[in-house]
């Protein structure tokens, strides 16, 4: 299977992968986003991923194909979304009746230092994981194997990371 040699580095494997599904990724990406170069950086973008992450196919799950679809689909939406996002941010700064409260500015400014003075007061291992959980975007799976501890601990100190924090920031309200 293609997946399992690229799991083992085999680059051939990569491009007979790229040859098979690449045009497919780029539709489905131009689908969502309408635009080619954005389509077939978002299939470049799910090849990377595919070679940095092809231990984590489960076949079990669905075809390879199926798998592909669905890298591509959630990186076009998110491209889309991150879109959206920056339109609405330029259309705010350009309509200065839109611009935020400075109340609001300074309390975010607030909110943010308390949760990084929160942080700091974590224990080194519960931050250094927590950190690979939210900041890496890891599941505790991968976290296990990166930092070479028990499944079971990883989720002890994530879970004990979040209940000192939300002792910590049990005060803080955000609207």
């Amino acid at each position: 299977m293609l997946v399992d040699a690229i799991a083992r580095g085999d680059e051939e494997a990569l491009r007979q992968l790229n040859a098979r599904y690449g045009a497919a990724l780029v539709h489905v990406a131009e689908r969502i986003l309408t635009d080619n170069s954005d389509a077939e950086e978002i299939a470049a973008d799910v090849l990377w991923q595919v070679w940095r992450q092809a231990v984590t196919y489960d076949a079990t799950r669905g075809s390879v194909a199926a798998w592909l679809m669905t890298l591509v689909r959630t990186r076009a939406i998110d491209r889309l979304r991150a879109r959206a996002s920056r339109r609405r941010g330029a259309a705010s700064l350009e309509d200065p009746g839109s611009a935020p409260d400075a109340s609001a500015s300074i309390d975010a400014y607030q909110h943010r230092a308390l949760v990084k003075t929160a942080l700091g007061r974590l224990d080194a291992r519960e931050r250094a994981v927590l950190d690979l959980a939210y900041y890496s975007d890891l599941s505790h799976a991968a976290i296990a194997e990166k930092t070479g501890l028990p499944l079971g601990t990883v989720k002890s100190r994530i879970r004990a990371a979040l209940v000192k924090l939300r002792e910590e920031l049990k005060g803080l309200r955000t609207t």
